[in-house]
């Protein structure tokens, strides 16, 4: 039982990962394309689609960074404590 909540554990968090690079790429995207029409300048669209990915990759990396436990000052005085 405890090898089928590991097995969910990675499975969800492969799907949040997925999901936060890809909601702010596909917001940004929307608005560019929104934008472009609206006020007829179709090439807005690529700034904001770049804009998208780099939130995404912000996003997984403060992810990612939390998951390992390098969040920071609070993570090296925990060690410390329990030494």
């Amino acid at each position: 039982m405890n090898n089928h909540r590991k097995i969910f554990q990675s499975l969800t968090l492969i799907l949040q990962l997925g999901l936060n690079m890809i909601v702010p790429i596909f917001m940004c995207t929307m608005l560019g394309v929104w934008l472009g029409k609206k006020y007829d300048i179709p090439i807005i669209t690529v700034p904001l689609f770049v804009v998208g990915a780099l939130a995404g990759f912000t996003n997984i990396f403060k992810m990612v960074k939390k998951l390992y436990g390098q969040g920071g000052e609070s993570d090296r005085n925990h060690v410390k404590k329990t030494k």
